[in-house]
């Protein structure tokens, strides 16, 4: 997956950008909480996707 597509549908989820770690981008879920960390890579793993969304508590792409 793209990480500009799953960036997408982070934020139409009602995630926000919350800050920029290191190597990786931080978003959060305003909801409950949540936040996880999106690496910086062209390709996103479908694995590593589907485990940020579980992470955020939103639907997977």
């Amino acid at each position: 997956m793209k990480r500009r597509d799953l960036v997408r549908h982070l934020e139409r989820s009602g995630c926000h950008f919350d800050r920029e770690g290191a190597n990786h981008t931080i978003y959060r879920n305003p909801a409950n909480g949540r936040c996880a960390a999106v690496p910086r890579h062209r390709e996103i793993k479908e694995t590593t996707a589907r485990m940020i969304c579980d992470q955020l508590g939103i639907p997977r792409p």
